[in-house]
């Protein structure tokens, strides 16, 4: 009882350490943002990469080699898709922005329509007033959300130098990336070490590429449905639902603004696209996410959500991406600690 009592009372005492650790690493975070946002996205890129690196191996190809030919072929892919989507996206979204405001009035026109059918029958429903505020706070925020969508993709092409760096240092991590890890790694307890190397891979390799694998899924399926049903922006559409895929609860998000966004201009063409996108949303994230996914981060959904309220904060669209996986890695090494503790 006493030592049970011991290893609670040291646990509370290392709180508030823990928080002073943690507000000095966020004043870090905040102060080299830049420099650790290019080494922040190398390492991924180099996680992901890693898996086609060690299929490869597996078939008897020297790691140089491998690591080059996947970095090529990554390279070319990513060239085509930019060349041939992004001014796609460019167009449609300055072609949405343009016929937002008439959306705007027709689902305006559609609810007074509403509100006209109402009265005839004495029905106690009056939606004008509380929909015209509705409409204008949307309208304000979706031209915020734009010209920040805007804004972060010319920051990102002006970001060159960036770019390259970023490029060069994921090629040096792929290659290289097991002596740096291990000069790191070595300054830890050896049962730590070994703990912390394969708690770190498994989180974050196998949380982007479940969640790359579904958002892949998740934008092919919904801009072909939303091309076949005749929707407007169908790629765009499509494309900012498979995004929002990369981010928990994202998706619902994501079908419901699109939703909300095409009954206004047409009602009955959006309500046909909320049923076939949920349908097919729900197909996804019931079969095909959990043989993907599995649950390994083991997180209560609050905690999802507190550690993307904290990730936006700190390191913006990238946090997001990251903050799950970290999360996920905090919870098993403090679980692991604990349990160490205990037998030890």
């Amino acid at each position: 009882m006493k030592k049970i009592f011991n290893q609670k009372l040291s646990w509370y005492l290392a709180l508030p350490i823990i928080v002073i650790n943690g507000w000095a690493l966020l004043q870090i975070f905040q102060y080299f943002g830049r420099i650790i946002t290019i080494a922040v996205s190398a390492t991924l890129l180099s996680f992901l990469l890693d898996y086609p690196v060690f299929f490869l191996q597996k078939h008897k190809v020297k790691r140089p080699r491998a690591v080059i030919l996947v970095f090529l072929v990554a390279l070319v892919i990513i060239l085509v898709l930019g060349v041939i989507l992004i001014p796609l996206l460019l167009e449609q979204l300055t072609g949405f922005i343009e016929k937002f405001p008439s959306w705007l009035a027709s689902g305006n026109q559609q609810l007074e329509s509403f509100d006209q059918w109402a009265d005839k029958r004495k029905l106690p429903i009056n939606l004008t007033v509380w929909t015209n505020q509705f409409t204008e706070n949307l309208y304000s925020q979706l031209q915020d959300i734009t010209g920040e969508i805007i804004s972060f993709i010319v920051n990102t092409l002006g970001r060159i130098f960036d770019i390259l760096i970023t490029i060069i240092i994921t090629f040096y991590l792929m290659l290289h990336g097991d002596s740096l890890w291990d000069g790191i790694f070595n300054w830890l307890p050896n049962h730590l070490e070994v703990y912390v190397r394969k708690s770190l891979r498994q989180n974050f390799q196998n949380y982007f590429i479940g969640q790359a694998t579904l958002a892949c899924l998740m934008g092919v399926a919904m801009t072909i449905s939303l091309l076949v049903l005749g929707a407007p922006f169908g790629l765009l559409f499509g494309i900012g639902i498979a995004l929002m895929t990369l981010i928990p609860f994202g998706t619902a998000l994501g079908v419901t603004l699109v939703s909300l966004l095409i009954t206004l201009e047409d009602f009955w063409l959006g309500i046909k696209v909320l049923i076939v996108i949920v349908l097919i949303e729900q197909a996804i994230e019931n079969f095909v996410a959990p043989r993907i996914l599995g649950g390994f981060t083991g997180l209560n959904p609050v905690w999802i959500l507190v550690s993307l309220l904290v990730g936006a904060q700190v390191w913006g669209v990238l946090g997001l991406l990251i903050a799950v996986p970290i999360a996920g890695f905090v919870k098993n090494t403090v679980n692991y600690l604990r349990y160490y503790s205990e037998f030890n």
